[in-house]
């Protein structure tokens, strides 16, 4: 599993999920954030992507949305040969699942992970609450 994971996003949300997530695991410093800002191109941030991924080198890359600017441009490089991981629709158990691995020097599965963190709480509520009876 690679060292490094960078997170993109539309505007601040990667670097917002970034600071969250170090409350809970404390300062990362193998987590990095570049957000799509409003102001810019698809090919300006596809410029600061590269600059960014190859200051970072071997990196896994968690995006915000599937089919979005941040992702879209991140598969084209993909496509034309660029040599990391890319996931769509990130979210913190997937951050933390990856910072897990890395401690425990393991490979983990960061889609099942984050899908497996996913509960409606009320039906859990009600679960417990019919056992309870």
């Amino acid at each position: 599993m690679a060292k490094k994971l960078l997170l993109i996003s539309h505007g601040y949300f990667c670097e917002e999920l970034k600071k969250s997530t170090e409350m809970i695991m404390g300062p990362q410093e193998n987590i990095d954030s570049l957000p799509l800002l409003p102001e810019e191109s698809p090919d300006d941030f596809r410029r600061k992507f590269e600059e960014k991924v190859t200051e970072l080198g071997d990196v896994i890359v968690l995006a915000d949305l599937m089919g979005g600017t941040p992702c879209n441009v991140a598969s084209r490089l993909v496509m034309e040969g660029a040599q990391f991981d890319l996931y769509a629709g990130m979210n913190m158990p997937m951050v933390i699942g990856f910072l897990n691995g890395v401690l425990l020097d393991e490979e983990v599965d960061l889609v099942s992970f984050g899908a497996t963190n996913i509960y409606h709480v009320n039906s859990l509520i009600s679960t417990l609450e019919d056992e309870d009876e």
